[in-house]
């Protein structure tokens, strides 16, 4: 594969870790349109989904659709073990994928692909998996990998029943992590839900950060591309640090 030559800094790096408050609550969908926004704006942007459980044969390969999504998204093609350092088979939580298939998850050699991704590029849209907390092996979590990574968190919330206390207590767990939450989205993915426009307003009220965009129920299609909404994420996304 071909990398993109380096090139002189012209853009400050917009690197963000996209969470949840928990697993099919959009972390995709909107990573992926965070990286077209950021192509949009002139930026190299590539996706990363440090470790993917669930996967399909495709082609002659191994597949998951998350990644799939943030590649498609991405404007550099970047090697896929960079892209994906931990590509398990099986649909379940990462840390007991890795164990039912004898692979020792890694901090250490997630920071190093990370690393090589930010050398090709203008920014890395990293994409957790579930929540904010899941572990990774016996002793670290998803927000350890953010910790290390010192990258701005965007919030993907579930607008379901229970989701006050699981977005308020996951942006708790962010800025004890020493991390900023630069911003959240609202995903309706429960058309049955009572009060949701109540429930959007509450979190407005209490997370501390601005919502960048509600992303409504889609009966047909519930992950259509948020291309269509990107002028709803203002363009004071993209920081200068």
């Amino acid at each position: 594969m071909t990398l993109p030559p380096p090139r002189p800094r012209s853009l400050p790096r917009a690197d963000f870790f996209v969470t949840g408050t928990d697993t099919g609550v959009g972390k995709s969908l909107v990573a992926a349109a965070l990286l077209r926004h950021l192509g949009q704006t002139g930026r190299r942007a590539v996706g990363m989904k440090p470790v993917a459980a669930g996967t399909s044969w495709v082609d002659g390969r191994w597949c998951n659709d998350d990644v799939e999504a943030l590649s498609a998204a991405s404007n550099v093609q970047a090697p896929a073990p960079w892209v994906c350092p931990y590509l398990l088979r099986d649909a379940m939580a990462p840390h007991i994928a890795a164990e039912n298939e004898g692979i020792p998850l890694r901090l250490d050699h997630l920071q190093a692909c990370f690393a090589q991704l930010q050398s090709v590029s203008d920014s890395v849209v990293v994409e957790g998996a579930g929540g904010f907390s899941v572990p990774i092996n016996a002793t670290e979590t998803l927000a350890d990998l953010a910790q290390v990574l010192a990258v701005p968190v965007v919030l993907v919330v579930g607008i379901r029943l229970g989701c006050l206390n699981h977005a308020l207590l996951t942006a708790q767990a962010i800025r004890q992590a020493g991390l900023p939450l630069v911003g959240w989205v609202a995903n309706h993915i429960d058309p049955e839900m009572s009060a949701p426009v109540e429930n959007v307003n509450s979190l407005a009220q209490r997370l501390g950060a601005p919502c960048w965009a509600q992303i409504p129920w889609q009966m047909q299609s519930p992950r259509i591309s948020f291309a269509d909404g990107l002028e709803t994420i203002p363009s004071v996304i993209v920081p200068s640090y």
